[in-house]
């Protein structure tokens, strides 16, 4: 296919972003959309100028900041592929990452000069040829010959002359995520998919130019990346601060008048204890859309948001890396949803985390599956979204998770008959117990849902007769007391044992084997 056919995540340079007044905001410096892209377009030179070439994997730790967005598009524009760290890694391991990816070029800011240091200093990664300071050279810059991001592009003189380039495969970004065996594992997305996602969030979540985009997730997180792409294309204004902290994400909602967010539920806890702590009322009057993923917030917090930002949409997104982000979505806050009834019998269970992207392709695979009368199965996924594979050896390996175009999410659920997902849980967290497949979060959600239990997490034992024995842990409530089978109960009505714990689980219909 043509160079000029395919998309490119640097296109989103021109167009209305480019006429806007204020593009990002961070602390006290503010930068135009031609700044942007003027800013990206000499960066991009200043790379090319030293040797970065269409291919070359550049690996990048910082927090958030204008220069990480600069940065990002200056990389991807020449055909280069940005390798985001994540800057909560130790030392070590941050070398696991790069020694699957092999850069050639090390970017970094002056809160992480210590790990440039330390590979400059051992040159265990030969094939690193360029060590960068993101932004403003830092203190040590000089006595290790470092050269700033800055420098690169003033000394460039010039923007880059060509038009954006694409790396093989169309790869933009290698995003790492956490493998079987614990090693980082680096996912490659293609600009393609980036654009896809962001279309998805834009129709779906209804970002515009309006939008005043605060960066509460890291940029080197997929659904960090994923929406800062999505604003970026929506041409709405970036607010960045370098990383959460609720102190800091209320002042920037109050001052930049902030519109949007994404939240995991931690963050959303977060906010909504320090607005708590500190009296906060009003803050959130501006915010209009909040996009949660990473987990489900639960009825407590969704209702501590819907307070707190009273004029706000809160969206469920159920994703992954290799998906580049988002696969479904289901607004949290709008009239209550209605679990299907009867529909599938005993077997209903899970979270629904709503309907799939239009462009995107789900099925349910129930091969695995011993009971015909069950739904749940693994859940597989097709589209443009899909990774391009994994990095291994400097090139890409689909063998493990790809088939026929399909993608295994890893995750097991079931569809409902309005095209809603349920989720079950991981294929590997499933028990098998009795012949039967028993998903610990179905088994914990009920279980959660007795006044007296704070907590539960279910697993599973080897057991001579079943397999595998269904265990759960449980931690109670203030004022509520555990009784031991043998203890005398006092009826008080405030009293948890393993007793009333099944009672609770037949009443609500849990199948026999799942406790």
């Amino acid at each position: 296919m043509a160079q000029h056919c395919r998309g490119h995540v640097a296109h989103c340079l021109g167009g209305s972003l480019a006429g806007r007044a204020t593009i990002a905001v961070a602390g006290s410096r503010r930068l135009t959309g031609a700044g942007l892209a003027d800013g990206v377009r000499r960066l991009a030179a200043g790379l090319s100028d030293r040797g970065v070439r269409p291919g070359h994997v550049a690996a990048v730790v910082g927090f958030n900041s204008i220069e990480y967005i600069e940065l990002f598009l200056a990389i991807t524009y020449i055909g280069a592929i940005i390798a985001p760290l994540n800057y909560r890694w130790s030392f070590e391991e941050a070398m696991q990452a790069l020694e699957l990816v092999q850069p050639s070029v090390f970017i970094f800011d002056g809160s992480h000069s210590s790990w440039a240091l330390r590979l400059n200093k051992s040159n265990s990664l030969t094939s690193i040829g360029l060590y960068l300071v993101l932004g403003d050279p830092c203190s040590i810059s000089q006595a290790a010959n470092f050269v700033s991001t800055d420098h690169i592009k003033r000394s460039s003189g010039r923007s880059i002359a060509v038009e954006p380039v694409s790396a093989p495969n169309d790869v933009a970004l290698i995003c790492f995520t956490s493998g079987t065996t614990g090693r980082p594992k680096g996912v490659a997305i293609s600009h393609t998919s980036l654009i896809i996602q962001s279309l998805a969030k834009i129709a779906i979540v209804g970002y515009g130019e309006d939008d005043v985009y605060l960066h509460t997730a890291p940029l080197c997180h997929i659904g960090g990346i994923s929406s800062c792409m999505a604003i970026l294309m929506a041409g709405g204004c970036h607010v960045l601060i370098p990383k959460f902290d609720a102190k800091s994400a209320f002042n920037a909602i109050l001052e930049h008048r902030v519109t949007s967010f994404i939240t995991v539920p931690a963050i959303m806890a977060d906010l909504l204890s320090y607005a708590w702590k500190e009296m906060i009322s009003g803050h959130g009057m501006t915010v209009t859309k909040i996009l949660n993923g990473g987990g489900r917030l639960s009825s407590e917090l969704i209702s501590g948001a819907s307070h707190l930002f009273p004029h706000a949409t809160i969206f469920l997104a159920y994703g992954m890396t290799e998906a580049c982000s988002s696969l479904t979505f289901m607004a949290l806050n709008k009239p209550k949803f209605q679990e299907p009834k009867d529909q599938l019998g005993s077997y209903a269970g899970g979270v629904c985390v709503g309907k799939p992207a239009p462009h995107i392709e789900i099925r349910i695979d129930r091969n695995e599956s011993n009971s015909s009368s069950s739904p749940v199965g693994n859940i597989w996924t097709r589209g443009l979204h899909t990774m391009a594979g994994y990095w291994v050896n400097n090139s890409i390996d689909t063998s493990d998770s790809v088939r026929n175009g399909w993608l295994d999410t890893g995750d097991t659920g079931w569809m409902d008959k309005a095209g809603n997902l349920w989720l079950m849980g991981r294929q590997k967290g499933r028990i098998k117990s009795g012949g039967e497949n028993v998903y610990p979060e179905e088994v914990e959600s009920v279980l959660s849902q007795h006044p007296g239990v704070a907590k539960a997490v279910v697993i599973g034992i080897p057991d001579s007769r079943l397999g595998e024995k269904v265990i759960a842990f449980i931690i109670t409530r203030d004022g509520w007391m555990w009784v031991d089978a043998g203890a005398v109960h006092h009826g008080e009505g405030k009293e948890v044992s393993a007793q009333i714990l099944q009672d609770h689980c037949r009443m609500k219909k849990l199948s026999r084997w799942d406790h």
